[in-house]
């Protein structure tokens, strides 16, 4: 008499290995395609543009809102109310913001006119890369505050240019830490 476990074991273990085999094939890579690759399709460009304008957006509201803001109002000078708490907000704010730019500059990237224009302002970038810790040890200067509006601003002027307008959006304050 035959048993049917055997059976079945084999039926599932064949239906396991075809699916198996199916989706190997499926995410297979020959190189012939280039437009099925996101890279390569219009609509990854577009994506690129969107995230590369909700990072420097958050930058740019982040560089705003905890560094340049607080610092005309003269929060961090010695012995200002709240200086302790405004310095360490600059500190993560700087952090965030240098952060946030240099994922802008690898999402400019797909989009061939926004990389071109995003390009000359990576050195600009890589200079706020010390600051945030300058500012939350309160040795900030004019000139570094001065700084961070400058590579805000040149950014937002190359996402203008290259048709991604850049607007302030101020992040959450949990959003800094994070």
């Amino acid at each position: 008499m035959l048993t049917t476990t055997p059976i079945r074991r084999a039926a599932v273990a064949l239906l396991l290995s075809c699916a198996l085999l199916a989706g190997a094939t499926a995410c297979g890579d020959d190189g012939k395609d280039a437009s099925a690759t996101p890279s390569g399709s219009t609509e990854a460009q577009k994506f690129a543009k969107t995230r590369f304008v909700a990072n420097a957006g958050l930058a740019a509201g982040a560089t705003y809102q905890w560094i340049v803001k607080p610092y005309r109002e003269g929060r961090f000078k010695q012995g200002a109310e709240g200086r302790r708490v405004a310095l360490v907000k600059a500190g993560l704010a700087g952090v965030f913001t240098y952060n946030r730019l240099k994922a802008a500059v690898n999402n400019a990237k797909g989009d061939p006119l926004l990389s071109k224009a995003v390009v000359p302002l990576t050195a600009g970038i890589e200079s706020l890369k010390e600051l945030g810790s300058k500012l939350r040890r309160g040795d900030a200067s004019d000139a570094d505050v001065a700084l961070f509006e400058s590579v805000i601003g040149d950014v937002k002027e190359a996402g203008k240019g290259a048709g991604a307008e850049v607007k302030d959006k101020v992040p959450s304050t949990s959003q800094l830490g994070g």
